[in-house]
Order: C-alpha cells, then sequence, then structure tokens
C-alpha cells in the first residue's frame, strides 16, 4: 500500500500502519533521580554532580521479560527503548564511551536482553537516540544545555567542535545498528533549529549532518522506519503530548503518524508525580489516534531497580482488559468516511465499521448516512445484537416514534452501559449503492 508522502527509500510502514499501539520506554540514570528525564536540564547540574547518579545506577530487579509479557498483555505491538537520552548515557555496551551501563554496578548491557525479550514475544523493536548530549566534551553549550547560565563555564568550553560530536553521534548509530540484529524503527530527538538565544541558536539538519545520517542508517538497515526528527521533512509525524484535532495532513493528504503520550506528564521515572490518566483517558487517546488515522505510542518510565511501577503496570492491565475485546476495531483500522456522532469515535476496517462511545446515550444513538448500509451491528465485547431503525423517507406513525433525518440510522441501546471503559458497536456494512437523499462523506483516508 502506498502512503502519501512517505519515502520509497525507508521501509515498508505497513506493520506500523496496522500494529497502531506501541510502547515507548524511557530508561537512564534519571531513574535514580526519579524526578523527570530533564532533570539535568531543569536542575542545571552539571556532569561532576550528575556523576553520581552513575555510580549508584544497580537495576538488581531488571527483568525485560516481564516488560515484554506486559506489553503484549495490554495490546501492544512495538516498542522503542531510549538507547541514550539527552543526558548521554548508553544502556548498550558502546565502545565509543565509557559513559555505559557496563561501567555502572549493573555491570552489563542492558539493551540486548530487551531487545530479545520483545522480539521472542512477537513484538517489532524500535530504537530511541538523542541528537543531543548533555554529557560529550564537544556537545556545544546553548540555551538547552544544563551549563546554559554559568557563562564562565561557557567562555571555558567556547572551543567545544561540534564536527568531533557528530563523528561520535554517527558512530554510536553505526554500533545500535551492526550489533543488535534487525531494527524495526529508529526514533531520533530532536532537532531544534528555529530556537534562539540571541548567544546562541538551536540545532537541525545541517548540525546533526541528517543527510548523511541517513545513508547510514539505510545502508545498515535498508528495511527500517525513521520518524520525522532528522528534520528532513520526511519520515513517521510525531506529535508529542497532544491529541491531534483531526487526520494530519500534507498537501492536503493524510499521513503516517503516531501520537507519543504520557501515562502522567514525565517520560522518565517521577516518583512524586502523581498526575495519572485513568484507563478510560487511556483507552479514549488510543481510539482517538486510529479514528484520525495514526498511532499511539504509550510510555513507561522504568525505575532505578528495573521495574514498572506498579502503576504504570495498573494502567496497562486496564487498557489490556479493554484490548482483549476490542482490539479488532484498532489493528489494522483507521479513519472513516463517515462522520460519528457527537462523542463517539468511528474506526474502519476495512467493510467493518467501528462505533466507539465516549458517553452513554440515553437508549438511542443516530448514525447519519448509513441508511441502506448496514446488514448487521453487535456490541463487540461480547457480540450481542444491536437492533436499528434505518430512516429513509418513512414518516413518523406516533409519537412514540423516533423522528429522524432521511438516511439516518438509530441504534436502539441498553439503557445500563455495558461494563467496559468505552463500549464499541460493530457495524458489518454492505456494499450496496447509497439510497437516494443520504449524503456521502467526504474520504479520509487510514
Amino acid at each position: 500500500m502506498a502512503y502519501y508522502g512517505w519515502p520509497d527509500k525507508y521501509g515498508n510502514p505497513d506493520w506500523l500502519v496496522n500494529a497502531r499501539f506501541g510502547l515507548f520506554i524511557h530508561w537512564g540514570l534519571y531513574a535514580a533521580a526519579a524526578r523527570h528525564e530533564w532533570v539535568m536540564n531543569r536542575e542545571k547540574i552539571n556532569s561532576e554532580k550528575y556523576r553520581k547518579y552513575f555510580e549508584h545506577f544497580d537495576p538488581d530487579l531488571y527483568d525485560p521479560t516481564v516488560w515484554a509479557d506486559a506489553a503484549k498483555d495490554a495490546g501492544m505491538k512495538y516498542f522503542v527503548i531510549t538507547t541514550k537520552h539527552h543526558e548521554g548515557f548508553s544502556l548498550w555496551d558502546s565502545q565509543l564511551t565509557d559513559y555505559k551501563a557496563t561501567n555502572t554496578p549493573a555491570g552489563r548491557d542492558l539493551l540486548r536482553p530487551m531487545l530479545d525479550a520483545f522480539r521472542s514475544r512477537g513484538l517489532k523493536v524500535g530504537m530511541y537516540h538523542s541528537l543531543i548530549d548533555w554529557h560529550h566534551p564537544d556537545f556545544p553549550i546553548d540555551g538547552l544545555h544544563p551549563m546554559r547560565d554559568d557563562e564562565a563555564f561557557r567562555e571555558q568550553e567556547k572551543d567545544r567542535k561540534m564536527e568531533r560530536y557528530v563523528e561520535y553521534l554517527h558512530g554510536q548509530v553505526r554500533e545500535l545498528l551492526t550489533n543488535y540484529g534487525k531494527i524495526d524503527y529508529l526514533w531520533f530527538d530532536f532537532s531544534y533549529s528555529k530556537m534562539d538565544w540571541g548567544w546562541s541558536k538551536g540545532k537541525g539538519a545541517l548540525d546533526w549532518q541528517s543527510e548523511a545520517l541517513e545513508r547510514l542508517v539505510l545502508e545498515l538497515q535498508p528495511d527500517i522506519l525513521l520518524n520525522d526528527r532528522l528534520e528532513l521533512g520526511r519520515g513517521v509525524v510525531t506529535p508529542e503530548q497532544y491529541q491531534p484535532r483531526q487526520a494530519i495532513t500534507q498537501g492536503g493528504q493524510p499521513v503516517i503518524w503516531e501520537a507519543c503520550q504520557t501515562l502522567n506528564g514525565s517520560w522518565g521515572y517521577d516518583r512524586d508525580n502523581h498526575d495519572y490518566k485513568s484507563v478510560e483517558m487511556l483507552v479514549k487517546m488510543l481510539i482517538d489516534s486510529v479514528s484520525k488515522g495514526g498511532n499511539l505510542l504509550l510510555n513507561v518510565g522504568p525505575t532505578g531497580r528495573g521495574e514498572f511501577d506498579e502503576r504504570a503496570l495498573s494502567s496497562l492491565q486496564g487498557i489490556g482488559k479493554w484490548m482483549r475485546q476490542h482490539s479488532r476495531s484498532i489493528y489494522g483500522a483507521g479513519s472513516s468516511e463517515f462522520d460519528a456522532p457527537v462523542d463517539c469515535r468511528y474506526t474502519q476496517r476495512g467493510d467493518r465499521l467501528y462505533l466507539h462511545i465516549y458517553s452513554w446515550p440515553y437508549r438511542h444513538i443516530h448514525l447519519s448516512g448509513l441508511a441502506g448500509r448496514i446488514s448487521y451491528a453487535q456490541l463487540l465485547h461480547d457480540a450481542s445484537e444491536v437492533k436499528y431503525v434505518e430512516h429513509t423517507g418513512r414518516q413518523s406513525e406516533s409519537p412514540i416514534d423516533v423522528a429522524e433525518t432521511d438516511g439516518t440510522v438509530t441504534l436502539e441501546l441498553p439503557v445500563q452501559q455495558p461494563n467496559v471503559v468505552v463500549p464499541v458497536v460493530e457495524l458489518f456494512l454492505n456494499h450496496g449503492k447509497y439510497p437516494e437523499g443520504v449524503r456521502r462523506v467526504r474520504h479520509v483516508s487510514g
């Protein structure tokens, strides 16, 4: 299948579009600080003081098979792990730095067993890799650097060489894509060339030598997918921490996109952050993404001992409970040609149209433009029939008849909401012609 704007030189994204739901994992030294993955930046901690987390990083309870099982049970089909975040710490045994997991009390490569565990459960594997590095001695001090306000340090370090850092950046990417088997998805983060602090500017494609980096990636892993953060104007579009209002388009055509979201507003483990989204909200975010032709990449930040926090596990288990009965409205589905009723979302997969009901109504939901198009309807969680009435010119015969506009279908629902966080009605569409008077809605491809 062809996707608008998707480069031919990238891998086939069919698997990503069909998967629709993935796990993001942010794990690094910031798990020990336990107060947001940007703690080094936020608290303006220099590398020397930050080193205490390196010296005490000992995830003795780390068992990636538990992580992989939690993801699979939640209904996730792929995962993306932070091989290196902005702090500069490498989860693998990189030969280009001493600032790596093998030199911490952990004493081992933490990446390889994780990739093995997720692959063994049938999930596709992805790597997040930071373009930024606040630890590297040649990464320039700019307005995002933890040492941005230390003028003496900035003066002392003014001769840092970006080209040396870029060589290191490309070298680490080469290691990851050479030594860890097939990688399905590479998630770079991030370019910020439009930022300007007066005394320094942000960085983008020219700074990272993104064209050369992209060529390197595709030479090593020809089937890989890439996101859009190399600032090359291509790849999976990645809105972060917000849900797009509608399908994301370029030139009026929908593109491949993925909303990356957190459980509580923090990517890394954040001990005192209790602002967890409810399971209902998380399920609605997943549905909302798919209804607009996108994916949801939902993040967990493991603890410094290498476990998923119990609150994160509870969230994943709640989503998994819903997905067990409703996943066919998610996998392989996308946006629909029809307009959903108020406070509902449609997803569609072939001739199956899925009505996700965010707010349970009193008895009836009215579906515009579907008269003559439905052959059967059922609640998805238990396959119980949903009766419906088609309005195709018939006049109301009594005050208790539902009166609706021509071309509408009225579903007759139970008064009590089913005991699922978001009920779904599965509508089986036929291939008949639209009856006279039925409005056909502009198609937005998923």
